[in-house]
């Protein structure tokens, strides 16, 4: 265990410092360090308020998604979100998505398999938004097919850009899919079914054999079943859809509204508020593509390909990119390392123990 979280802290530090190399080899170490300093770092607070108030609005929403399966409080919501966006950062695979659930099962007993729902059910809303706010930005931004930029062996434009998004698109479909199956009583009963004639395919094996397949697998899988559609129950009510959607909405906004508010202190980033929207909704495109921990590199390539659509140069986009990663990063790592503490959760073996039921 010991080795395994050695491992995966070198290999995502790596990782990291490679992304970062490969955003900024073009560009002037001098020239970037310049721009560094004549930033007016009085604006990283208010920036930094508005990025916490869009964790509070995360952890609202999941309140709501979790409450059919278990009302719990604000703060035994709060520290799971925050614990799980810091091993995202830290560590490569997205594995905060998977530990967030583990500590629902530690601390609130709420199955894993239930909490893993609920996280899922999360990420269908940001993908939804995310792909309306493309649709909206798409319909008004003139992205030149020539404009590119190079990070590593992946070249960003504008094809890339409407590949991901149809992929995220399919994903989005398939997860709806996916929750409105396992919701409903009479289409969980067919899945039900299903599993139960598994063993039936096994027809050259002993009836003892089937009977173990039956009892080791079929019946686990039916009460995982039980307990994803324990984490979907949300959506019987259209009041907690729309509230959630509401909800969705807001964190985005916010979240542009943080990258806004630094911009004002950045000098060469004259960008109102809906481009920094379109810029934001960018670079979590982009983001999407497998990424070392914390999106260096592939973040501030999306940023400056998204800026330059706005007449911002390369050298300025890179600068505010960098430092406005940092500002959306460090001090939230930080909020969930105290976190970590104040819950007594160890980050490393909640990330790499295996969950059990």
């Amino acid at each position: 265990m010991q080795k395994k979280i050695i491992l995966s802290l070198v290999l995502g530090f790596l990782l990291s410092a490679a992304g970062f190399y490969l955003a900024f080899r073009n560009v002037p170490a001098s020239d970037l360090i310049t721009y560094l300093t004549h930033i007016n770092y009085i604006w990283v607070l208010p920036a930094f308020g508005v990025v916490i108030l869009s964790f509070v609005v995360r952890v609202i929403r999941w309140q709501i998604i979790l409450a059919p399966s278990k009302t719990i409080g604000f703060w035994s919501a709060f520290h799971p979100v925050m614990i799980a966006f810091t091993i995202n950062c830290i560590l490569p695979g997205r594995l905060g998505e998977l530990a967030r659930p583990a500590i629902l099962l530690k601390k609130e007993k709420i199955p894993y398999s239930t909490g893993l729902a609920t996280v899922a059910v999360e990420r269908t809303f940001d993908i939804s938004l995310i792909i309306a706010l493309f649709m909206i930005v798409y319909q008004f931004l003139n992205i030149d097919p020539d404009t590119q930029i190079s990070i590593g062996g992946t070249v960003l434009s504008r094809d890339l850009l409407e590949t991901i998004v149809r992929g995220m698109f399919q994903l989005g479909i398939l997860l709806i899919t996916g929750i409105i199956l396992v919701s409903f009583s009479w289409s969980r009963g067919i899945i039900k079914q299903m599993v139960f004639k598994l063993p039936q395919v096994l027809f050259f094996a002993g009836q003892p054999f089937k009977e173990k397949i039956n009892q080791r697998v079929c019946t686990p899988l039916v009460r995982m079943t039980d307990n994803i559609a324990m984490g979907f129950q949300f959506i019987r009510s259209p009041q907690k859809i729309l509230a959630c959607l509401g909800l969705s909405v807001l964190v985005w906004v916010l979240a542009a509204l943080s990258y806004y508010i630094f911009a004002m202190g950045c000098p060469g980033i004259e960008i109102s508020l809906p481009e920094m929207i379109a810029v934001m909704v960018i670079i979590c495109i982009f983001i999407a593509l497998p990424s070392v921990p914390g999106y260096w590199g592939l973040w501030e390539a999306g940023g400056i390909f998204a800026m330059t659509l706005f007449g911002v140069s390369p050298k300025e986009a890179a600068g505010f990119t960098l430092a406005n990663h940092a500002i959306q990063m460090f001090p939230v790592i930080i909020i969930g390392f105290i976190s970590a503490v104040v819950t007594g959760v160890n980050m490393w073996r909640t990330t790499f123990d295996n969950p059990s039921e």
